[in-house]
């Protein structure tokens, strides 16, 4: 979520390094950046903006982090929920509610542990409280769980995004089952859209499958890690392939995306997979990546400091250990430049005065400022 505001603008050109270090990258097509660390982190995985120049991190083993708009520190959050700790798993997305500004609430994405060694996605709609050094949640809610939770720690996905009508949008990852992406009866593999107090809007496409189904808005999906709006008010998602095949899709309502019948990667095992083009009962991607980029974020820029982006998506790799630019137009998309400093990048944001923020993956990943080189 970006909020405008001269506070923000303020809040970000006084944020000093954690260290002196400043560093400059160089695009694959020639477009020299320079990166300023602000902070670090222990397993950052999310970041958003507050309208009073604040910002808020998850970290994956459950601390949320609030970071003063001076820079000066950080400060823990507390009344988070309990979170299933290991693999993929942990504290995951955090966005705020369209009218925070006047009610303060916010919305995180976690692992929540389940019985019998199982475990699922969750999401919990909470009034952040801003009480001095003691910052904390309350009124914590879970609105939303995945349906059924199961063995193993990997493919949440997760990740949160509010369309311009206030409705919110959810990936749900297969948790790598495979066959329940295309199973109606489960919530895994799915796209999830919410009204903002968790219950499910009317105009959803799939009203006569049964309840569950009722709240999905697409299928067919793995590993998506990416959702954001772009300023038409389409929405654009990417999802991690098997072995490659990594997807950056047009989110259409109702549609299946294929998976596990149709990728343009193969099994781990080395097994082939039909490409999406064998099958035209699937949405095929607008761009895929072999080999794997393992997209991890997905930001569409809409400022004035890189005004050469405007409209166009900002993916950050893990595998590819970098940032990458990927040009869209209405039903076409198209890498055009990556930006590489050698480390994976788990979270990528725009910041209300149009540069850009990334979270480096992992124990003592940066929080970086990137800006023109000049």
């Amino acid at each position: 979520m970006i909020f405008r505001f001269s506070t923000l603008l303020f809040a970000l050109a006084s944020m000093p390094a954690v260290s002196a270090s400043a560093f400059v990258i160089e695009g694959s097509a020639g477009t020299r950046l320079e990166g300023e660390v602000l902070s670090d982190f222990n397993e950052p995985w999310a970041m958003t903006f507050l309208p009073d120049g604040k910002l808020l991190v998850t970290e994956k083993s459950g601390k949320l982090m609030l970071l003063d708009s001076n820079g000066s520190g950080k400060t823990e959050v507390s009344n988070v929920p309990d979170v299933d700790y290991g693999g993929q798993g942990g504290l995951g997305d955090i966005v705020l509610h369209p009218d925070f500004a006047a009610n303060n609430i916010i919305y995180l994405s976690f692992a929540e542990a389940g019985q019998s060694n199982t475990r699922g996605a969750a999401v919990v709609r909470a009034k952040l409280v801003q009480a001095a050094d003691s910052p904390k949640l309350e009124e914590v809610k879970i609105i939303w769980r995945q349906f059924p939770k199961v063995s193993g720690r990997g493919h949440y996905s997760h990740r949160m995004a509010f369309s311009p009508d206030g409705k919110l949008f959810i990936s749900s990852g297969d948790r790598q089952k495979l066959d329940p992406a295309q199973d109606m009866a489960s919530s895994l593999g799915k796209i999830i859209r919410l009204n903002d107090d968790g219950s499910v809007p009317s105009d959803n496409p799939f009203q006569d499958q049964g309840d569950l189904a009722k709240t999905f808005w697409s299928l067919g999906h793995r590993n998506l890690l990416g959702i954001a709006f772009d300023a038409s008010g389409q929405l654009w998602q990417n999802e991690m392939g098997p072995r490659h095949g990594d997807e950056l899709n047009k989110s259409v309502k109702g549609a299946n995306y294929g998976w596990p019948l149709v990728s343009e990667g193969k099994h781990y095992s080395g097994e082939a997979i039909p490409s999406h083009e064998t099958n035209t009962a699937f949405e095929p991607p607008k761009t895929f990546w072999v080999p794997s980029i393992a997209p991890s974020s997905l930001v569409i820029y809409n400022g004035d400091i890189f005004p050469e982006w405007n409209g166009n998506a900002l993916i950050g790799g893990l595998v590819g250990e970098a940032m990458i630019l990927v040009k869209l137009t209405a039903n076409e998309a198209a890498e055009t430049e990556r930006y590489s400093w050698g480390n994976r990048v788990r979270e990528v944001e725009e910041a209300p005065d149009g540069s850009v923020l990334v979270l480096e993956d992992g124990t003592g990943g940066r929080l970086i400022r990137l800006t023109p080189a000049g």
